[in-house]
């Protein structure tokens, strides 16, 4: 159970600013905040009353930003009181709270009550989910339409720090996705962390809300955020492949390419079914964007282990890789499991897996040079170039025009318009 710790009355405090680490999800939630607080009074500052952290626990790495962030911000602003929340407050609230500036932590599943603790009001019960969007930060919006997991990977932490899978309903998607259009979105991120078990415990699935999104006819694009491949159904597939609004571009956690490591993770699948889901998106859409997370040097993974999964995913016509150095997380099976990999060889295997997944981007892109496609241009830029993203995620750089922000372009693709940042 997480430990819940609430502190003295601050409602005469107006100002809060925001600090997001990790996940899309955590993006979501942290833009949801700030709009709420936005509409309730406070303003944002650069030496604000509160500090909030919305932080992550996935890595070692991703706990440590946590601790930097927060040393940092208590350096810069002594005065602000600094409320940490999300998967690190929700695995460690006592150690957080021994940190200089930190006045109160709140686990995942209690973020909804920092508006009120920070209002002085009484915070409400747990509920069993609640919905959150991004908007205005991005022409993109990510929309939260599941959390938690039940599914107890040996690696990770996250069954722990978020709770058990649990999910919206499809008529409040819906509600939502109405909502988040007024802000003139151009682009809808479905996000969750087991975004394929949406609905496993109302009686609705995945397939049925997109069908459900699908029948509104938005004037939006969708894209599906990870999903896992034993939930990424025939039907999903062929949905995606005759949508005019879901874009070819998905992101499938395969962790590694080796049945034996696969089991010792405890993951619902073999690498065959893996296999089979990419060349099915592959003969439906030749021109989709496939990405996929994959651990480098997990317990037990030999030299031969590790070139078992090199070579196939070197075989599959995958676009990149999101690539993992394993970490010991506490309270995890793997983390006390024998025969673990060391830290100069985890190194050097996840480096040959980022050398692969640029060998893997570089060509995907390479292969649709000469078609015209259909880029969203975002605010981002960089000197004299602004970028936006392709229906099938290919990156691209234009020339700076402000006017062109949040708008979609038919752009030629040729190799000096690919952008690999």
């Amino acid at each position: 159970m997480t430990e819940k710790v609430y502190f003295c009355n601050m409602k005469n405090k107006s100002t809060f600013a925001i600090y997001t680490l990790g996940c899309k999800l955590n993006f979501s939630e942290s833009s949801d905040m700030g709009r709420q607080l936005m509409e309730s009074g406070f303003r944002h500052s650069e030496n604000p009353d509160f500090l909030i952290l919305n932080s992550c626990a996935v890595t070692s790495a991703a706990e440590k930003k946590a601790r930097n962030l927060v040393s940092k911000l208590h350096r810069e602003n002594p005065e602000s009181k600094i409320i940490v929340m999300g998967c690190f407050a929700a695995l460690r609230p006592a150690e957080i709270l021994k940190w200089d500036g930190v006045v109160a932590t709140f686990g995942s599943e209690d973020k909804m009550n920092v508006i009120p603790f920070i209002k002085g009001e009484s915070v409400a019960a747990k509920p069993e989910f609640f919905s959150t969007f991004s908007a205005n930060d991005r022409t993109r919006s990510f929309l939260k339409i599941q959390d938690g997991c039940d599914y107890h990977c040996t690696y990770c932490t996250v069954c722990q720090a978020r709770g058990n899978s649990r999910s919206d309903t499809i008529e409040n998607v819906l509600a939502q996705f109405d909502k988040l259009l007024t802000y003139n979105i151009k682009e809808v991120n479905l996000t969750g962390v087991n975004l394929g078990d949406f609905g496993r415990k109302i009686g609705t699935d995945f397939y049925q809300l997109l069908c459900a999104i699908e029948q509104k006819k938005y004037s939006v694009r969708l894209r599906i955020s990870s999903i896992e491949p034993n939930l990424l159904t025939d039907d999903i597939i062929a949905l995606c492949a005759d949508s005019e609004i879901i874009m070819p571009h998905f992101h499938i956690p395969l962790q590694s390419g080796c049945n034996k490591i696969l089991e010792l993770m405890k993951r619902r699948y073999h690498r065959e079914l893996f296999a089979d889901k990419i060349y099915q998106i592959k003969e439906k859409m030749p021109h989709a964007c496939i990405a996929l997370d994959v651990i480098a040097g997990f317990p037990h993974e030999t030299p031969a282990d590790f070139e078992d999964t090199y070579n196939f995913l070197k075989s599959l016509p995958i676009s990149y890789l999101h690539v993992f150095t394993y970490s010991k997380r506490p309270n995890t099976p793997a983390a006390t499991m024998d025969e673990q990999v060391s830290p100069q060889e985890k190194k050097w295997r996840t480096l040959q897996l980022i050398e692969l997944s640029n060998e893997k981007k570089n060509l995907f892109y390479h292969q649709h040079i000469g078609e015209s496609r259909k880029v969203l241009i975002e605010a981002e830029s960089k000197g004299n170039w602004m970028f936006g993203f392709t229906d099938n995620y290919i990156k691209i750089k234009i020339p700076y025009n402000e006017l062109k922000i949040n708008t979609i372009e038919d752009v030629l693709l040729e190799p000096e318009r690919f952008s690999f940042s």
